[in-house]
């Protein structure tokens, strides 16, 4: 049996989408990405949705739209995709890091707290909202009022995450999520920024389309046959309607996917409690998104009674275990980066790995398994039955 460790759920709907704006001829940002960002920001509960490339392009918009730039520092947890970071180096700003808790992967308050004494005040905080769980949001967007810091949230994994009833993306100056084809839904690349800012969704629309005040579509529609002025410093991040056909239809399917999602994710963390693999623990009141379904190896140990000698040691069983799947057919993953071990970031700022414990430990430790809509139940047992097998 092969298992892949997602795979997006696709029918009929998308197969006929990406047809329609092939017939029509309107292949660039027109009236698809029109409609797709809608329905996400109905789904969202946001005022704003600007459909972009990927998440990073958003992430780097949103930055721009709100003023930072060089001599600027933004603040990123340690553990994330490398693009959280990357995106502010776009902007010219520096990115600097605070820790994470290993048992939600995610920026706590005490983490923002600390990392707020060691840094000159920062032009902008960047939450990560990891594997589809938000941080602690509200708490982190009123120490930022408070300060007078942008927040950004890098909810990239976050589609279908919740605090109580407001969607994550929602609680910042802006939200941004991704598109690719591991998360919940999919337009092959792609991303979105949601905003309750009327100026952030303004600029980052005319930046993303070279700075131009209203897109293609206006234009073409209102008869218009002068070049557009550029009023914006500007960039090429404009969604094809091809990409917003399968968004489309991905979201009129999104309630389906997150439920089934949802469901594996809740029969693995019951049948492999108490084997060598730990799950995250999740807050009352808060919604998992289940992007990804990631573990920690610690085999019963606590994790925060770890030395760096006893992390190594695990990390070699870890990756055995990784190694062991998928001799049997079944793909796993490192959760994602401690960015500061990262070659660039660590000989460009002399980071070490002990610098960010948390960080290094969640990247040495997690393990992300197979989670995806349409997953069968004999592949579901097949995945428990064989982890229980190797480190039962």
């Amino acid at each position: 049996m092969k298992i892949p460790i997602t795979k997006p759920y696709f029918d009929n709907c998308e197969k006929k989408g990406v047809l329609e704006p092939i017939e029509s001829g309107w292949l660039v940002q027109g009236p698809k990405v029109e409609e797709f960002e809608n329905l996400f920001r109905e789904f969202t509960g946001s005022k704003y949705a600007v459909a972009t490339t990927s998440c990073t392009t958003a992430l780097h918009l949103s930055l721009e739209a709100m003023g930072v730039g060089p001599g600027d520092r933004v603040l990123v947890p340690a553990f994330t995709y490398a693009a959280s970071a990357n995106a502010v180096l776009q902007c010219g700003a520096e990115p600097v890091f605070c820790d994470i808790d290993v048992y939600s992967f995610n920026m706590t308050v005490a983490s923002l707290k600390k990392a707020l004494q060691l840094y000159m005040k920062p032009a902008a905080v960047m939450p990560v909202n990891m594997f589809g769980l938000c941080a602690p949001l509200p708490e982190i967007a009123e120490i930022c009022a408070k300060e007078r810091i942008k927040v950004v949230e890098d909810s990239a994994c976050g589609f279908g995450a919740f605090i109580g009833d407001k969607h994550s993306g929602t609680f910042g100056d802006a939200g941004c999520f991704s598109f690719h084809p591991r998360k919940a839904i999919t337009t092959g690349e792609g991303g979105m920024l949601v905003t309750e800012d009327p100026d952030i969704a303004a600029k980052a629309a005319s930046m993303r389309n070279h700075g131009t005040a209203g897109s293609d579509l206006q234009r073409h529609m209102e008869g218009i046959s002068t070049l557009p002025e550029f009023s914006e410093k500007g960039f090429n991040y404009r969604m094809t309607d091809i990409q917003a056909s399968i968004g489309i239809c991905q979201m009129k399917k999104a309630q389906y996917i997150l439920g089934e999602r949802t469901r594996i994710a809740d029969i693995y963390r019951a049948e492999l409690k108490g084997t060598a693999l730990s799950s995250a623990s999740i807050p009352d009141g808060y919604t998992h998104g289940w992007q990804s379904c990631v573990f920690l190896y610690t085999e019963g140990e606590e994790p925060y009674s770890l030395e760096l000698e006893d992390v190594d040691r695990l990390n070699g069983r870890r990756n055995l275990l990784m190694r062991s799947l998928q001799e049997k057919g079944i793909s796993t993953r490192q959760g994602s980066h401690a960015v500061h071990n990262l070659n660039f970031y660590k000989e460009h700022y002399r980071f070490k790995r002990e610098h960010f414990p948390g960080a290094d430990m969640a990247e040495k430790l997690s393990i992300a398994l197979p989670l995806y809509a349409g997953m069968t139940d004999r592949a579901i047992e097949y995945v428990i039955n064989s982890v229980k097998e190797l480190c039962g």
